[in-house]
């Protein structure tokens, strides 16, 4: 194997050995006027792992030992690698996966450490990781010809960036469509101090299973793009086998155990290429405290809906005894929705109350944009912002291209902004899809709350959204449906 691929320090002016108080830079970026938290205060210090020594790197996963960066330093290995996937007893098929699992393992870490990720490479093609949602230093942002380039087959790189903010994220190869081949895990920073109380915690990783290579319309070449029902008139989502909670289909629906009075933590999370989901869960309500992993005022609904790349922390109070299910229904199209058993202490294993049975038509109360209140607000921007975005999203109808402004990327002008502006982007949804929206390398205030990724509706859906250019580098900025971002839907925000 060749050696190690090292993130090359673009933007680091750390000094070896130097120690910092994590909790106080969280704590400065939360000062009261500050509209969001400081992600150039968090990344000031990122140690860029320096040039290639030519020493050998390795690591076992999940080791963790002492940093001269950000107190103890998490090691993980990721191998990219060809494997085999059972889905459900029976139901088994070739595809490309992180350690040989799927999803691949979830990496998890105390909030303060220096997380180490070496990812080797043995797919038969380049390529990367991207950790997404967290606001590292831009070397490290794991995005092809805009931050890196792509680790070649045989080849390795390490990722090396500080565990905050705390929070639930995932990550994802960012390569083309290697996302819909399965590589891809949750990726969990537990927080020093949380803000809601629970007992105990399950992560919920929604997926669409596309068995087969994925193409999109562009390629001249359908495969398994021609002849699909579409949803909204999609022609470029692909039909699907299944959708899938924990990597496993309805049929063999996995069960998370509870006890009568605990408080259950759900960590929901989107990373289907091209599903956005309904989540529900019969006889209880969903109380959710974390958005895209930043606390909000706890608000109870029926029901969460998530585009691709959004995630939700939600509270069950287990107050119904018995067995009930979790339901993951497609809001594109009518698949067959995935599903999980949650199975109180002492209960008959037979089958979930409601499994099987899903609603023809929701009518329980839905999450709203509008309902979540970031609890990081801090006081108002007195001044408006600095820079302005109007950007229209379009495409789809008689062509196979999604364009931003009628550009298709990466054929496509930069979004150019200087550190310390506050920056507005508004967005207009021409289309007749729903597009989920995605900056790398910030939070932004979208309504009253902190998020990296949100949904422009519909129909002339209108979001717009402030951030502050405090990390500087060249950011990605693309719709979270796959093929729409590898069709065209992406920018590069540029600072200079």
């Amino acid at each position: 194997m060749n050696r190690p691929l090292i993130g090359m320090d673009r933007t680091c002016n750390t000094r070896p050995g130097t120690q910092y108080d994590r909790r106080e830079i969280v704590r400065a970026g939360l000062a009261a006027g500050a509209a969001f938290p400081s992600i150039g205060a968090l990344l000031s210090f990122v140690g860029c792992a320096g040039k290639d020594t030519g020493t050998s790197v390795s690591g076992p996963q999940d080791e963790t030992s002492a940093s001269p960066l950000a107190g103890p330093k998490h090691n993980v290995s990721l191998v990219a690698e060809v494997g085999e996937v059972e889905v459900a007893p029976g139901h088994v098929y070739r595809t490309w996966l992180y350690n040989g699992q799927f999803p691949g393992p979830e990496i998890r870490v105390r909030e303060g450490e220096l997380l180490s990720v070496v990812l080797e490479n043995r797919l038969p093609e380049g390529t990367t990781v991207h950790w997404h949602g967290v606001p590292v230093a831009n070397p490290m942002d794991g995005v092809p010809f805009v931050t890196q380039d792509p680790v070649p087959p045989g080849n390795s790189f390490v990722y090396e960036f500080p565990a905050t903010p705390a929070g639930t994220y995932f990550y994802h190869s960012h390569m083309g469509l290697q996302l819909d081949r399965g590589v891809l895990g949750p990726l969990v920073i537990e927080e020093t101090t949380p803000h809601v109380s629970y007992d105990r915690e399950y992560t919920v990783l929604l997926d669409d299973l596309l068995e087969g290579d994925p193409t999109t319309a562009s390629d001249g070449v359908h495969g398994d793009m021609h002849g699909r029902r579409g949803g909204m008139g999609d022609p470029s989502r692909p039909e699907y086998s299944a959708l899938l909670i924990n990597g496993r289909t309805r049929a063999d629906a996995p069960t998370f155990e509870v006890r009568r009075s605990e408080r259950v933590r759900l960590r929901l999370i989107n990373a289907a290429s091209a599903t956005a989901f309904r989540v529900t869960l019969t006889g209880h309500e969903l109380t959710v405290t974390h958005t895209d992993g930043r606390p909000v005022v706890p608000v109870t609904v029926d029901a969460v809906t998530l585009g691709m790349g959004e995630r939700y922390d939600v509270i069950v109070e287990a107050d119904n005894p018995g067995s009930w299910v979790l339901t993951a229904a497609s809001l594109d199209g009518t698949p067959e929705p995935a599903e999980a058993a949650l199975r109180y202490a002492g209960t008959s294993p037979s089958p979930a109350r409601g499994l099987g049975h899903p609603p023809t038509q929701w009518q329980g109360r839905t999450l709203r944009l509008s309902d979540l209140i970031s609890i990081e607000s801090g006081e108002a921007v007195a001044a408006g912002p600095d820079r302005y975005f109007n950007l229209v999203l379009s495409g789809g109808m008689m062509t196979s291209a999604w364009t931003i402004n009628g550009q298709v990327y990466p054929d496509a002008d930069p979004l150019v902004v200087s550190e310390g502006e506050r920056v507005r982007v508004t967005m207009q949804n021409m289309s007749v899809i729903d597009h989920p929206m995605h900056l790398h390398g910030h939070f932004f205030r979208v309504g009253n709350a902190l998020k990296d990724t949100v949904v422009v509706p519909t129909h002339m859906g209108r979001v717009v959204f402030d951030f502050t250019a405090d990390n500087p580098g060249d950011w990605f900025f693309h719709c979270h449906n796959l093929y729409h971002m590898e069709m065209g839907m992406a920018r590069v925000f540029r600072y200079v």
